[in-house]
């Protein structure tokens, strides 16, 4: 064997950057030809009629039974056009809430019954040895290079903890198109390579194109260097994963031959500011009733959320190849939220498709302010909206089709929950008598009309409603209390009940300014306006005021002419209307508050937003932080 005396670092200089090629044909798949694929497949797990039944029939009689209420408030002398779309307004998004309860309480029971991992993935049986190589996968676009590779630093050192590092090989897939980032990105992967001393398992490549995005990068890798790796883990530029998950990810599909794709249940963490502390506080605790239900009724059938998750390569190179849309833009061309889109195709090809929440180890980082957090949603609403076109392909699974008619009405939500309320409105506005030439009518009140008409029903269905909407949160604090380990690093029963209450009233707020955002958002999209591609932001959530004047002022200017309108028409309006026209009055305190990092530190001080992951992190977390500390000079 020949041994280099040059410095490690020149080695790894010259180095080549890539292995040899090992193509894989990709070819594009069509949405007009397909065939259904098997009903059940050997991972499928058992009575998967039973459980599909009793979420979508129990969301269906919870529906149902709401709906017989209000049709019974409204029912009066005959109901006109506006009481018709209340109606079917209603029955829409109380369904949607609907569905969302019952899939949380079988997860709470889920979790709460302590059932055997699916597909064998416990965190606490030994470490499969593994017998095939699977390859990381971490595509970036204008990021930070220093944080980027810091991350990756850490994910390679736990693989190598496990004592099987030889199986894996890492690739970062620069999508950059900044020329200062482009030069940074390869001197700093030079520099990983260097302090880990190795040129055999760490790659970098920059396409000079990056057409279709994410799902181009992901595609031109697959058909370049596919072939040599049975497997390969889709990482986030924010990805952070323990070794021994990879592992056991691995190891799985190794044992269970008709699984294309594991999707792991991604933990938020790192957050800073306010908002960012929310997010991650939310996520981890009412986040595992919520995944834990959707992996119990999606069965084989779950859906991939783009990172954190391991594929089957040949599986996804035979039946993932993603088609351009037919019609104009925005709707046609690339597909921009292509994950769903890959799964429906994957399921389409035979392929079994698991979601593992039980599995620990897997890690992503939030947006870091409402903003970050807007501007990404605008890209998926686009996304998500592209997917009527995919709806009537031939040879979806009907649950591949759900999941696809859920992500577009994810952002139709908006503008229906709007309209019911300005309807809402409209009615006892149009009864008593509103007018051009009369806008003023003392002592008017929606609450007034509507408990005038059947005091104790309307009474009882807002309780309802509110309980079907906020049940899930609750489930997922009372599962809390369970998991001892969960609870302490949550700030025990009393903190963790408090950031429960903060982080509702905090939603409450912003919730005005998201449906009006989100609502804006539909609109740009049906009138064709694209949403581009943005780097996203990863700890700092600020904007000067001006930036927020711009962004906000609108809205703000909005809330103030509805509220003087409310208050013309009566004082009680205003009241009644005051949550949401507080959220749009309010809009850039709130987003400054929320976005800064001063409050959150504030309330990490004071055990508030708290989660176990910064009470004591894995040591995957620690080694990340610790390296980009140091790479930022902190």
């Amino acid at each position: 064997m020949i041994v280099s005396s040059a410095p490690p670092a020149l080695d790894a200089a010259r180095a080549p950057l890539l292995p040899a090629e090992s193509p894989l044909p990709m070819p594009i798949q069509s949405l007009r030809e397909g065939e259904s694929p098997r009903a059940t497949l050997p991972s499928t797990p058992n009575g998967m009629r039973l459980r599909r039944t009793a979420v979508i029939g129990g969301a269906a009689v919870l529906t149902l039974f709401a709906a017989y209420q209000i049709w019974w408030v409204l029912r009066g002398a005959g109901t006109d056009v506006l009481e018709t779309l209340l109606l079917l307004l209603f029955i829409a998004l109380f369904a949607w809430i609907a569905q969302a309860f019952v899939s949380a309480v079988a997860g709470f029971v889920l979790l709460l019954s302590r059932r055997r991992a699916r597909l064998g993935l416990s965190p606490h049986g030994p470490l499969p040895v593994l017998s095939t190589r699977t390859a990381l996968l971490m595509p970036t676009y204008n990021e930070d290079p220093e944080r980027l590779m810091a991350g990756l630093q850490a994910i390679h050192e736990s693989i190598a903890a496990t004592g099987q590092g030889r199986q894996f090989d890492f690739f970062v897939l620069s999508d950059s198109t900044r020329p200062a980032i482009q030069v940074a990105e390869e001197q700093a992967f030079h520099a990983l390579r260097a302090r880990l001393g190795d040129t055999q398992h760490l790659f970098y490549r920059r396409r000079s194109d990056n057409s279709e995005r994410k799902a181009g990068n992901i595609a031109e890798w697959v058909r370049r260097f596919g072939g040599a790796y049975p497997q390969m883990l889709i990482l986030d530029a924010d990805s952070l994963m323990t070794g021994d998950t990879i592992v056991r990810l691995a190891g799985a599909m190794e044992r269970h031959a008709d699984v294309a794709l594991i999707q792991t249940f991604p933990v938020v963490v790192n957050g800073n500011t306010l908002f960012a502390r929310m997010q991650q506080f939310s996520g981890r605790v009412y986040g595992p009733v919520v995944a834990y239900g959707i992996a119990w009724w999606h069965g084989a059938e779950s859906n991939y959320w783009g990172h954190n998750a391991i594929i089957r390569t040949h599986a996804f190179a035979a039946h993932a190849g993603l088609p351009e849309l037919r019609g104009y833009k925005p709707f046609g061309g690339t597909v921009l939220s292509h994950d769903f889109v890959e799964a429906a195709l994957l399921r389409r090809g035979g392929w079994a498709l698991h979601m593992v929440p039980g599995l620990p180890g897997s890690y992503e980082e939030g947006p870091p302010s409402l903003t970050d957090m807007l501007v990404r949603d605008r890209r998926w609403c686009q996304g998500n909206l592209q997917h009527g076109a995919v709806l009537p392909a031939k040879g979806l699974h009907w649950v591949s089709r759900w999941h696809l008619l859920i992500g577009i009405g994810q952002y139709f939500t908006a503008p229906m929950w709007a309209m019911l309320m300005l309807i809402g409105l409209a009615i006892p506005l149009h009864q008593a008598g509103l007018t051009w030439n009369n806008l003023g009518l003392p002592g008017f009140s929606p609450v007034a009309h509507w408990r005038a008409i059947d005091p104790q029903r309307f009474l009882w269905v807002f309780v309802f409603t509110m309980t079907i909407l906020l049940a899930p949160k609750m489930l997922g604090y009372i599962a809390m209390l369970f998991d001892r380990d969960l609870r302490r690093g949550s700030g025990g029963a009393l903190r963790s009940f408090l950031s429960l209450l903060l982080e509702t009233l905090l939603a409450a707020l912003m919730a005005p300014i998201t449906m009006y955002v989100q609502s804006r958002g539909v609109a740009e999209v049906l009138a064709g306006r694209d949403s581009g591609w943005e780097t996203q932001r990863r700890d700092d959530g600020t904007l000067p005021w001006s930036g927020l004047v711009r962004s906000y002022g609108g809205m703000t200017l909005f809330g103030l002419l509805v509220g003087g309108i409310a208050y013309a028409i009566s004082p009680a309006l205003l009241a009644w209307m005051s949550p949401v026209i507080a959220g749009l009055v309010l809009s850039i305190p709130i987003v400054a508050l929320t976005s800064a990092r001063a409050p959150g530190q504030w309330l990490r001080r004071h055990g508030i937003f708290r989660i176990p992951e910064e009470t004591a992190p894995p040591p995957v977390l620690a080694r990340a932080s610790e390296l980009r500390s140091r790479a930022s000079g902190q």
